[in-house]
């Protein structure tokens, strides 16, 4: 099993190199990290033993990046989410304007994107007051000339589960509602 963690400061990444028992085992580890080793055994024919070794390997090789909760935002106050656009003075501020954004903890992405903007921000906040304030934050940065904001009305998928199972595959598994997350009712 060969994995390539490809160049970090670009943050391309090569696609895993691993079989389609390692494609497996991630897609079961999105679905669910907190399952049992024996579970996820049990549905890729291998040893609770030899799971935990496939998985070692994996954070290793820098597939497995870290472990995560999903939490509803909302549930916990944030209400608003929003895409901004911010495009910047002149290319050699990219890198501060991207650091400074970073350090943001309402800012949940951040992309270096072609088109009328230089970078495009995923952001939550608990209001639109505090929208306002935010938004007045990242245009008194130094390097930001201009922003623009999208507030999100609703949203119909939003995931952060990464295909990686073939078509053929794919097409076995059962259609999940909710974006792709299962949620206990």
């Amino acid at each position: 099993m060969k994995f390539n963690r490809g160049d970090e400061r670009s943050g391309s990444r090569t696609a895993p190199g691993g079989d389609a028992t390692d494609r497996a085992i991630l897609e079961l580890l999105q679905e669910n990290c907190k399952q049992p080793l024996a579970a996820i055994g049990e549905k890729v024919s291998l040893s609770a033993p030899a799971v935990l070794e496939r998985i070692h390997k994996l954070e290793e090789a820098g597939v497995i990046c870290g472990y995560t909760a999903l939490i509803d935002a909302r549930r916990v106050g944030m209400d608003v989410t929003a895409f901004i656009g911010l495009s910047t003075e002149q290319p050699s501020t990219i890198r501060a304007v991207e650091s400074g954004v970073a350090a943001i903890d309402e800012v949940l992405e951040c992309h270096h994107v072609t088109g009328a903007h230089t970078l495009m921000l995923k952001v939550k906040t608990r209001s639109t007051e505090s929208l306002e304030g935010l938004i007045d934050r990242i245009r008194s940065m130094s390097g930001v000339s201009r922003t623009e904001t999208m507030v999100v009305l609703s949203s119909h998928t939003e995931r952060s589960r990464i295909p990686l199972l073939g078509p053929e595959q794919a097409a076995a598994r059962p259609v999940r509602r909710n974006g792709g997350r299962s949620r206990k009712r």
